[in-house]
């Protein structure tokens, strides 16, 4: 609130702990818009990325069976799917369990490595959601604290 000028001075007293709040406002409400944006285009990167790849989730999937890779949750439920096959040509053992000379081992680690990518998506997705999350948190803390300082004081 803008205080009262003194008694014979000429202009009235400047608030600057309200003009201060009503900038910091602003500054959160721009970053929360830039995180939104940001959190967006990586979802929508990540997202381009695995549909380029053209992956199918198996038919013996738990569900989703025939659906294409798009998403975090068809991600997670692809690379649950390559492990169970990896788990199967190897008899249910891992790559460190296997022989440096068995052939599986060979599947075994091609198995690691595309559930590692696919987890890796999983991970991006789920980064990107939480900025975007915070980006909202951001907006609001940044609007409620303009409202409450309301207009500057002159």
């Amino acid at each position: 609130m803008a205080q009262l000028a003194e008694p014979g001075s000429a202009a009235p007293v400047v608030d600057r702990s309200s003009k201060t709040a009503r900038i910091l406002g602003m500054i959160a409400i721009v970053a929360g818009i830039l995180f939104v944006i940001a959190g967006a285009s990586t979802w929508l990167t990540v997202r381009a990325n695995l549909v380029d790849e053209k992956i199918t989730i198996s038919e013996d999937a738990a569900m989703f069976a025939g659906n294409t890779v798009d998403g975090p949750i068809d991600a997670w439920v692809q690379a649950n799917v390559i492990n169970k096959h990896a788990l199967e040509a190897s008899e249910g053992k891992t790559y460190a369990e296997l022989d440096r000379e068995d052939p599986v081992r060979v599947v075994v680690m091609n198995g690691s490595f595309l559930r590692a990518s696919l987890f890796t998506s999983v991970v991006a997705f789920g980064v990107s959601a939480l900025v975007m999350g915070a980006g909202v948190l951001f907006a609001l803390l940044g609007w409620g604290l303009r409202a409450v300082a309301g207009k500057p004081a002159v």
